[in-house]
């Protein structure tokens, strides 16, 4: 065996393997022996024909294939050992001819990183403040998810919640909508298209209405944009919201001794979600300083795996998986190749983040404990009720286990960014 091996960018290695004669007669010896095995011969018990007959009955190019399908998979290995070089993932391989047996392998090999000088990087943070116009506004949010509804007989407003019967028809052709669909009319709303709430405004109970709408032609949907659909709209009944009062009693119904604990209650939370907020942007600061003065090479697979991930994370909210993702796909006419491409530049953003925080972590030498990963399966399994103890089974995995360890290393790395960036550590 032949190997010769190549740099090349990106962080991977072309390997060219070229096989000897005899090398390549052992594994078609091989392949022959493995087809009589399985292959009826007339006149001849399975697996004792001639190599001859076999190869006759079957056809050369089948035992070669064979042959290829063992001899390339060992074949690469040995030349990775042979060069000394550590894959990370698969190669993708392209056998070049066949007389002799040669074939090509791209290897990823380990990316390079060079991160910029974050110890000099520097980040203001924002004083986080909470004004009481967000309490009250929080507390008038409480008021109308407390609301009552009570019909009316007056024409719809908007924030009335309305009962109508829905024809529609799409570039002519009739499409089922239904009767007595509940639709709450709010201003701006987009749904089912930009336009529909305003049009139900001032009607009245048993009033009947047809009206056509468009999406708009920069619509950010690109298959619907210009899209025109007729409406033939029946209000059968009109309902309001009828708000409880803001006071000690309404404060009761939510658990809290008066409204004076309800807003604190409100002012603590909206505090700390303010400061949440606050941290995640500096976090996102100190991580794309470092990204933007580090250089970075690594090779394609990394992202072809990290959009596999966001197509499996996409998946998660249909019901039958990727099936349910593909049926949504093949509505807007977009293929599964399409899609991927347009999540490349999501999943690259995830890989050089990863790959920094690595590189941090590395070089300042950041550790987990077991008994925080232990702690974080803890809190991961909280709320699972009867399947708590299932689910840490699952945590506790090995891969599962080195998976979370990853990403409490990466939260640690991110932390000691934010604190040498704004001079906390």
């Amino acid at each position: 065996m032949k190997v010769s091996s190549e740099p090349m960018e990106n962080s991977q290695v072309a390997l060219k393997v070229e096989m000897e004669g005899f090398e390549v007669e052992k594994y078609m010896d091989k392949a022959y022996l493995s087809i009589a095995s399985r292959v009826t011969v007339p006149g001849f018990r399975k697996g004792k024909a001639p190599k001859s007959v076999v190869e006759r009955r079957v056809g050369k190019e089948t035992i070669l294939q064979e042959a290829l399908e063992q001899m390339i998979p060992k074949a690469y290995e040995d030349a990775l050992g042979i060069h000394a070089i550590e894959a990370i993932d698969r190669p993708e391989i392209e056998l070049l001819q066949t007389e002799p047996v040669i074939f090509k392998a791209i290897v990823p090999i380990k990316p390079t990183v060079k991160l910029g000088n974050y110890k000099k990087t520097k980040i203001k943070s924002k004083l986080v403040e909470v004004d009481d116009e967000e309490v009250e506004a929080t507390i008038e949010q409480l008021r109308r998810q407390h609301a009552t509804l009570a019909p009316v007989e007056r024409s719809v407003q908007f924030g009335d919640l309305v009962t109508i019967d829905v024809e529609g028809k799409r570039e002519g052709e009739p499409f089922p909508i239904g009767k007595g669909v509940v639709y709450e009319v709010n201003k701006d709303s987009r749904l089912p298209l930009p336009g529909f709430a305003e049009n139900l405004v001032s009607l009245n109970k048993d009033e009947e209405k047809s009206f056509a709408l468009s999406y708009p032609a920069g619509y950010e949907i690109a298959e619907l944009a210009g899209k025109e659909y007729e409406f033939k709209v029946s209000v059968a009944e009109i309902k309001e919201k009828q708000l409880p009062e803001a006071n000690d009693e309404f404060a009761k119904g939510l658990g809290l001794d008066d409204l004076a604990s309800l807003r604190e209650q409100i002012l603590n939370g909206l505090k700390q979600g303010a400061d949440e907020r606050a941290w995640l942007e500096l976090e996102q600061k100190a991580i794309d300083a470092l990204i933007e003065s580090s250089k970075l090479e690594y090779p394609p697979i990394l992202v072809a795996r990290a959009i596999d991930r966001l197509l499996s994370e996409e998946a998660e909210n249909f019901r039958d998986g990727f099936e349910g993702l593909e049926r949504y796909l093949a509505s807007l006419n977009k293929s599964m190749e399409v899609h991927r491409e347009e999540l490349k530049p999501v999943a690259e953003k995830r890989v050089i983040r990863t790959l920094v925080l690595e590189k941090v972590a590395e070089e300042e030498a950041i550790e987990v404990e077991e008994a925080e990963v232990d702690a974080e399966i803890d809190k991961m399994s909280q709320g699972s009720g009867e399947q708590a103890q299932n689910v840490k089974k699952v945590f506790n995995l090995p891969q599962a286990r080195d998976s979370i360890k990853r990403f409490l290393k990466s939260k640690k790395a991110v932390k000691y960014l934010v604190q040498i960036a704004t001079n906390s550590a």
